[in-house]
């Protein structure tokens, strides 16, 4: 017995034992694996949040506060070609599209400040630069449009006093101010002296007056903005990343019906927070818009640089009425009547003047608006439409083309002869398109990489371990079992022990 506990004891530790461990281990590998396989994105995407939210030195934070791109600002103008006509025999109106008139961009977030609740406050620089090369003719062309500041006042006074009306009119004819105005395309964007707006400058109170002293619809807009925005930097709640916080220290606007309407808590358009479903609704948010801009899932698609993207765009109820649209009936705060389908009312934001926004050419709207000209094609989604193509793991946006049109909405006023013959109509303006084609190649093989190889490493990474581990746990058992035959063998060859055969005893020993 105590030579099979002895054989028995150094086979055990000396042969089987080690076995064992190697089994232990391969089992350990495999379950790692399978951990891994579970946990890996999680712990990835902390990894990512990390290095997304804004902070010195970040690479993120480079590319959000000085982007590597230069958007390219697109005008068209719709010049008035029959304005006496139109005014004096009621011709239908007659416009000629002209442009594209070109601007390159450049985009810097300056006096950046730090605040401990995980925001950042800054102001907004954005720097046009006239390309002629690129544009149909110079800034110098000149067209014939609409005259904003006068058409808006006289809309304003068609509920006034009728003495109102009369004295307009009076002042209107002293001034020698008209209906359509002929200026240049940069004197339409960027300012030219208003007569109107002069006069309103030295006998409107001073709290009343309009804190601009030219009119132009890009007017003071080409430079660094005065406005403080403050947004979260992911840090504490990645799920805010890149949404507004406030702007001049107001968290929300004044001028519709509840707070979801006014809201300030959109994107710049520069970054989104990450993880973007299909089922994720995008909010844009543009002071001059007034209000967040709803992006929905289009399609799929790739940048030029084959980063997988989704395609946001406005639904085509966006601008629509309320019976249309219920979530519109908040930009409605006075209730009745609605603007039409396919517009958007501006006047509560933009000192009550008659602005209505629509996409080019009246996209979504009523094609009755448009058929009310002559000389404007109809609109297709190529050309027309709005869009922003999204990476959606991390938020950022790759290439946008935010195309907007802007319109007067010129009311008929009898009393005042100067436009006495004006019918109601929406006169279009201009329309743009400010666009981005794509990141430079360097930022996107980076967000490629980001993309594609965590799933590809979680992959091999999994296999590799299961795999290791699996055949490591085979061999193990192989040779358990191995052993366990060998000592089963030991055993039984030590356990056989042959009968003794009893030694004889001699016979000359025995007594006789």
């Amino acid at each position: 017995m105590k030579g099979r506990e002895k054989l028995w004891s150094k086979l055990s530790s000396a042969f089987l034992r080690k076995w064992w461990f190697v089994a232990a281990i391969s089992v350990g590998i495999v379950l790692l694996g399978i951990i891994i396989a579970i946990f890996f994105m999680t712990w990835f995407n902390l990894i990512l949040h990390h290095q997304l939210v804004l902070r010195r030195g970040a690479q993120t934070f480079e590319l959000w506060s000085k982007p590597p791109v230069n958007p390219i600002y697109k005008v068209y103008i719709f010049n008035v070609t029959n304005a006496d006509e139109f005014l004096n025999n009621g011709s239908k109106p007659v416009v000629n599209e002209v442009g594209p008139y070109v601007y390159i961009e450049t985009w810097e977030k300056k006096n950046l400040r730090f605040h401990d609740n995980g925001t950042v406050t800054f102001n907004q620089e954005k720097i046009y630069v006239f390309n002629e090369e690129m544009s149909v003719g110079p800034e110098d062309d000149v067209v014939v449009v609409p005259n904003i500041p006068m058409l808006s006042a006289t809309s304003q006074s068609k509920h006034a006093a009728r003495f109102l009306r009369l004295a307009m009119a009076s002042i209107l004819d002293i001034l020698k101010i008209k209906p359509f105005v002929e200026v240049s395309v940069g004197q339409l964007l960027w300012g030219y002296e208003d007569p109107l707006l002069k006069l309103a400058k030295d006998v409107v109170p001073k709290e009343q007056k309009l804190p601009y002293e030219e009119f132009g619809l890009m007017y003071k807009k080409n430079g660094t903005s005065k406005d403080n925005v403050t947004l979260f930097t992911g840090n504490g709640d990645i799920t805010k990343f890149g949404l507004i916080n406030n702007v001049n220290g107001i968290s929300k606007m004044t001028h519709w019906a509840t707070d979801k309407c006014n809201s300030l808590m959109g994107s710049d358009g520069s970054i989104f927070p990450p993880h973007i479903t299909k089922n994720t609704t995008l909010y844009l948010y543009d002071k001059d818009l007034c209000r967040l801009l709803p992006l929905k899932f289009l399609r799929e698609v790739e940048d030029p640089n084959k980063v997988p993207a989704y395609r946001f765009s406005p639904a085509h109820n966006v601008f629509g009425t309320p019976d249309e649209n219920p979530e519109n009936k908040c930009f409605y705060p006075k209730g009745p009547p609605y603007t039409p389908s396919g517009f958007f009312n501006v006047s509560l934001c933009q000192f009550d003047s008659p602005i209505l926004l629509s996409f080019p050419h009246f996209y979504l709207a009523n094609d009755s608006y448009r058929t009310a000209f002559d000389g404007i094609s109809p609109p297709n989604e190529t050309e027309h439409n709005f869009y922003m193509d999204v990476q959606p793991l991390m938020g950022a946006a790759l290439s946008a083309k935010g195309r907007l049109q802007i319109n007067l909405a010129v009311s008929q006023v009898v009393d005042i002869k100067q436009v006495a013959t004006f019918p109601d109509i929406v006169f279009p303006i201009i329309w743009f398109e400010e666009g981005v084609a794509g990141l430079p190649e360097e930022v996107t093989n980076l967000m490629n990489l980001a993309t594609s190889a965590p799933p590809i490493a979680r992959t091999v990474i999994t296999a590799l371990l299961i795999a290791v581990g699996l055949l490591l746990l085979l061999i193990a058992v192989w040779r358990l079992v191995r052993g366990a035959n060998r000592l089963s063998s030991l055993q039984l060859a030590t356990g056989h022990i042959p009968p003794q055969i009893k030694p004889e005893i001699p016979m000359c020993n025995v007594k006789q």
